[in-house]
């Protein structure tokens, strides 16, 4: 470890024992409890507080991607790239108060379930084995490989397989405990993320503001960036004429200015907030006031995320420009280049910060996993008569013990199986998520089952004559969409119409903005849904009840809602 001190290293350590050993107190504590050891393992079983829920979200959103790959796209395109994090407030506002209460109501605990019940058990596998697919081949070998560049780029490149192995063996180490253990210690991991974070981002401010002669002034480093590169300062990028230049272009295919904020900004946020799994299973276990606020707590989080993960990544930008960084090879570089500036001690709480944001990711990917096949497959199609053909009372309550042992045992092992496929897959980056970008790969492909999921989940909440046949429609309708649109549409409809401009790639190539493809194909898909159902019954069997009193928010809710709206009015008012 060449450019890490004892400090650094000590620092490091600490925080592995510290995370370790909590978790490990709270995976005593629970085993004491006569809480089902299933619905302990997968859902916490109501035992998160709001709080703890809110700090989970984000310890477990934030996470390479963002550290990385977010920041990459702060030093390419600027702080429009915020807008991911910003809108995402909102949307966790929408999901608090209108998603939430059907989720509780209902008793429902995996996304598939809710598929399921909402419509028929053939759309739920379908599902089931897509969001599997998705989660492993590209969330969390993502995460991995751009976890183990970002930390192998700190301490020497020929350590990364090495930092790998470490991060896909401590998250799982985490995930072995349950959603309790993953819940109660992204309380640290977020509390390190946040104050490592921060403490990175002066002291990149101050960098710069040294480097051009202002001294150690970290709100003279930002004038300074906004001074050095003005075009990264606002939130709507206008779009590319013919005079613009590559570099712009590329830039508005990654972030398409106003038109993705009636496009695909709002299906990523709302999707992923509010039709994950990964993300939902925090509050899913809570009841509504908890799960409310912890919800609204990770949205108010979310407004300060962009400082920490995307302002980075401008401050490579403007010392690379100026020379200051020659060594930077690429935007998803930018991160671990200015954790190189940083002085003993500090560089080993960003990388602990670092660090915890990977881990906590990849832990509550793992967990997730776990949950939709051994509740969603193994459950129903393995396991599922086991416990009702017993008749001695006695012998049920023993099976059942059993049984929900053998679950947590099933869960354990699919954790284990999906990290050693995650690890083997990009030990040589097999899916060529350095090519992309990382933050841009996720994005994009996410975007391709993102349009249909969407329509499926928000039809069969509030249109009570959604069918299971609509839903099936959509999901392929969506799908469809997103591939034609994305390789198929300029050569039929030409690269200018009233649909979309589609712009001249690196590659030579006429391209859509992948956050447009994703609007069209969610608007068709949603056509395509309502033209199916409305050849079924006016009230479908299977629409869930619902009543106004579901979505009646408290004082203190309220409060939290618009002080986050003011805030992110005044962001946007600030940067447009």
């Amino acid at each position: 470890m060449n450019s890490l001190s004892n400090l650094d290293i000590i620092i490091f350590v600490f925080y592995f024992l510290l995370v370790a050993g909590y978790g490990y107190g709270v995976y005593i504590k629970k085993k004491k409890t006569t809480t089902s050891a299933s619905h302990d393992y997968f859902l916490a079983e109501g035992s998160l507080t709001w709080w703890a829920i809110g700090a989970s979200l984000i310890a477990s959103n934030i996470s390479a991607e963002q550290f990385i790959g977010m920041s990459g796209n702060g030093y390419f395109v600027g702080i429009a790239v915020a807008a991911y994090e910003w809108i995402a407030a909102i949307a966790l506002i929408i999901i608090a108060v209108w998603f939430i209460p059907i989720y509780l109501k209902n008793k429902i605990y995996t996304m598939p379930q809710f598929l399921k019940m909402r419509y028929n058990e053939t759309v739920s596998l379908i599902m089931a084995i897509f969001w599997l697919l998705l989660y492993v081949f590209v969330n969390l070998t993502s995460i991995l490989y751009l976890g183990a560049i970002a930390i192998s780029g700190l301490i020497g490149p020929e350590y990364l397989h090495t930092v790998m192995l470490a991060l896909a063996i401590f998250a799982l180490i985490i995930t072995l405990g349950g959603m309790k253990v993953i819940g109660y210690t992204d309380v640290i991991q977020v509390a390190v993320l946040i104050i490592g974070g921060f403490a990175t981002i002066y002291f990149a401010l101050t960098i710069v503001s040294e480097k051009f002669g202002l001294g150690k002034d970290a709100f003279a480093g930002f004038k300074t960036l906004m001074t050095q590169a003005p075009d990264h300062f606002h939130m709507i990028l206008q779009k590319p004429t013919g005079a613009s230049s590559q570099e712009d272009v590329n830039k508005y295919l990654i972030l398409p200015g106003i038109a993705m904020y009636f496009a695909g900004q709002w299906i990523v946020n709302l999707n992923y907030w509010g039709c994950n799994q990964y993300i939902t299973q925090r509050a899913l276990g809570a009841d509504l006031q908890t799960a409310r606020k912890g919800i609204l707590f990770a949205g108010f989080l979310k407004l300060l995320m962009p400082i920490i993960v995307m302002l980075p990544g401008i401050a490579a930008y403007v010392l690379h420009k100026n020379g200051h960084l020659p060594q930077l090879g690429g935007m998803d570089g930018a991160y671990s280049a200015i954790l190189g500036f940083l002085p003993p001690g500090l560089k080993g709480l960003a990388i602990a910060a670092l660090t915890a944001a990977i881990v906590a990711s990849l832990a509550g990917k793992l967990n997730s996993i776990g949950t939709i096949f051994t509740l969603d497959i193994y459950m129903k199609y393995f396991k599922k008569k086991t416990i009702v053909t017993e008749n001695n009372l006695s012998a049920t309550a023993q099976t059942k013990e059993s049984e929900e042992k053998n679950m947590v045992w099933v869960g354990r092992m699919v954790a284990l199986v999906a990290i050693f496929i995650a690890v083997v897959f990009e030990w040589k980056d097999m899916l060529g998520i350095g090519g992309e970008g990382g933050f841009t790969f996720i994005q994009k492909y996410t975007g391709f089952i993102s349009p249909g999921v969407f329509a499926m989940f928000i039809l069969g909440m509030f249109w009570k004559r959604t069918t299971g046949t609509a839903a099936v429609a959509g999901l392929v309708t969506g799908f469809a969409m997103a591939i034609f649109f994305n390789s198929f549409a300029v050569s039929i409809f030409g690269h200018e119409n009233y649909m979309f401009t589609a712009f001249i790639n690196s590659k030579g190539q006429y391209e859509i903005p992948f956050l447009i493809n994703m609007g069209w194909a969610f608007f068709i898909t949603i056509i395509v849904m309502i033209c199916v159902s409305l050849a079924g019954p006016k009230i479908n069997p299977k629409a869930f009840e619902l009543d106004k009193t579901m979505f009646k928010v408290k004082p203190s809710v309220i409060a939290m809602i618009v002080a986050t709206i003011l805030i992110l009015v005044a962001l946007y008012a600030k940067f447009w």
